[in-house]
């Protein structure tokens, strides 16, 4: 277990950047959670103020994913706390997928991910879809999966269909902590956790509280259920940076974290916190 200044090492497994002179973000248009300009990897250092020991740039749905990873590749070569990236790919599209994958073993990129909250549920159930995921995995990186809580079942079928590789279940399943929809979430994340190659990502959840409600105690039950089912070998944790900013911010999301690990034991923690990632990514 590693320890700077006292604190155990922290890995955000899940950092978006927000480049505009350099990238078309279409998804941006009327938020208000995420002001104009750009959100670079030295502002997050500036608000997490030492805190975060390394970070893995998340995809960020962006209209030239190529671009993004390349522009990404880049920025890591000055900024060594930026270990990694999880690039977007399109597994639904036969056409450049395999030049897709083959190109980014020379751009730092750990795993891949593509967004599914917001396709049609078939889109994963597809079998060119799941032969490209498995695809992924024999190249030895892990696949993260984005569904909201309604779609668990379909993240099941999906994880079911590729049982030799890693994936990652991001923001806990993005449980309606707002409207208290404790079930069926409770029963489809153990579902999943049943499995033991899913891992389950501690990541976004301030966003889906009732806005100006996230605190630990909001929180608690949600993230005892995920660590309980899953185990922390298996929970990994990010920031979700800037879109943490519609829960109540980075500085919050750090803080509630110390508390919502306080009571696990010391080696439960470092993993959680780094040890989970790094197996994971690879980092």
């Amino acid at each position: 277990m590693t320890r700077h200044n006292g604190q155990m090492d922290l890995i955000d497994a899940h950092l978006h950047l927000i480049h505009r002179d350099r990238l078309q973000y279409d998804w941006l248009a009327g938020t208000d959670w995420v002001g104009p300009g750009d959100y670079a990897f030295a502002d997050m250092t500036a608000l997490s103020q030492g805190r975060i020991t390394g970070s893995l740039f998340m995809e960020v749905d962006v209209t030239d994913y190529r671009a993004e990873a390349r522009m990404v590749a880049d920025l890591m070569g000055s900024q060594p706390k930026l270990i990694g990236q999880i690039a977007s790919c399109r597994p639904e599209t036969a056409e450049g997928f395999d030049a897709w994958l083959a190109e980014c073993e020379a751009l730092k990129v750990v795993g891949f991910r593509r967004i599914l909250h917001e396709t049609t549920d078939d889109m994963s159930q597809s079998g060119l879809f799941r032969r490209n995921v498995r695809a992924i995995g024999a190249t030895g990186r892990p696949f993260d999966m984005v569904f909201q809580a309604r779609q668990l079942p379909v993240a099941l079928g999906l994880a079911r269909a590729c049982p030799d590789m890693t994936l990652v279940l991001d923001h806990c399943g993005v449980p309606d902590i707002a409207g208290g929809a404790m079930d069926p979430w409770r029963a489809d994340i153990a579902a999943l956790a049943a499995l033991p190659h899913v891992m389950c990502k501690l990541s976004g959840i301030m966003a889906y509280c009732a806005p100006g409600t996230a605190s630990l105690d909001v929180l608690r039950p949600w993230v005892d259920h995920v660590i309980d089912v899953f185990g922390p070998a298996r929970v990994l944790w990010g920031s979700d940076w800037p879109v943490v900013n519609k829960g109540g911010g980075l500085p919050l999301w750090l803080d509630i974290t110390d508390g919502l690990l306080a009571g696990l034991t010391a080696p439960e923690q470092s993993a959680i916190r780094a040890g989970t990632a790094r197996r994971v990514y690879g980092v």
